[in-house]
């Protein structure tokens, strides 16, 4: 039976302190219900003796000291997947927001991901067509490995985002049971760069295979962490489950990266570079690794993270690190 506790602490930022815990556990989900009526989703992140740290991933905006239930769930982050989720546009935590109702869910996967046996990887041979000379004959994109795209402030990345969601495909050497989708997962973009987004898959026809994942500027910070994972446990659930071949493409990288300098800043951490956690590295790994080709399944997750360099900067943390 969950417990139900009424009350918290303290809230700071996007953190919210619970006292009086018992059983909880690290990357734990929390349910909150603010004011009888409005619901919140959260991750523990921190645990001490009977005192939880709570990370609010729609924002702790509205939530009193008082007012705010919060309940246990015993299982880390899940997400409802399904090959359904084709031709919809999420919002940051995988809810649906195009109005076109729930998705019918065919399976609950942990957005953390799952341990890839490096011994099962398969080698890379294939490519995918982008349509883009650049990168086709200079820096070919290959199934199952990353292609990082370093931007400069100013620069149409974002136009390049949307040519790469509208022109790739598996090219020639695709066969004809071989089935090809986009995963597009937007970070911290603004209402007009996610309407220029939507209008373009739609006038150029290929919406019916991308799934996207949009994080707006304004919305909570915390959900900007969560963004990236949910749109590979998607990408995943496609590949090695329904055999698809998968082209995830994460814009901007650097939004993520300053959510979790943010996050960090509040939970009083020590920082590292320009104020970055010490941990960013491992933190990008554990996102950027969750590519590739699992020998014996036919299947395969490639990625494309977008990053704006700060100040044109490539010895900066984020692409210095990515």
């Amino acid at each position: 039976m969950a417990i139900e506790y009424l009350g918290l602490s303290s809230v700071n930022g996007p953190l919210a302190v619970l006292k009086g815990v018992r059983n909880a556990a690290y990357d734990e989900i929390v349910e909150m219900k603010v004011n009888d009526s409005e619901r919140k989703l959260g991750r523990i992140i921190e645990i001490h003796d009977d005192t939880a740290v709570i990370q609010v991933y729609e924002g702790t905006e509205g939530m009193a000291l008082k007012n705010t239930h919060t309940r246990l769930t015993g299982h880390p982050m899940m997400l409802g997947v399904s090959e359904d989720m084709l031709g919809r546009s999420f919002n940051g935590i995988g809810e649906p927001i195009d109005d076109l109702g729930p998705i019918r869910t065919e399976k609950l996967l942990d957005v953390n991901g799952q341990p890839l046996n490096p011994v099962m990887r398969e080698y890379p041979r294939n490519y995918i067509r982008t349509g883009i000379s650049a990168i086709d004959g200079l820096m070919t994109l290959i199934r199952g490995q990353k292609l990082p795209i370093f931007s400069g402030n100013g620069l149409p990345h974002d136009q390049l985002a949307a040519q790469l969601v509208r022109q790739s495909s598996l090219g020639d050497s695709a066969g004809e049971s071989d089935k090809f989708a986009v995963i597009f997962a937007a970070m911290g973009v603004k209402h007009d760069e996610a309407a220029y987004f939507r209008r373009t898959f739609e006038e150029s026809g290929v919406s019916s295979h991308v799934a996207s994942f949009i994080n707006l500027a304004n919305d909570p910070v915390v959900e900007r962490l969560i963004t990236p994972k949910v749109a590979l446990t998607l990408a995943e659930y496609l590949a090695f489950e329904r055999h698809m071949h998968i082209l995830v493409i994460m814009t901007d990288m650097t939004s993520y990266a300053e959510a979790l300098r943010e996050v960090s800043s509040s939970k009083g951490e020590i920082p590292s570079r320009k104020g970055f956690p010490g941990y960013l590295y491992s933190d990008l790994a554990t996102i950027y690794e969750r590519a590739g080709i699992v020998s014996g399944v036919e299947g395969s997750v490639t990625q494309i993270p977008i990053l704006t360099m700060p100040n044109d900067d490539i010895t900066h943390p984020v692409p210095d690190l990515t």
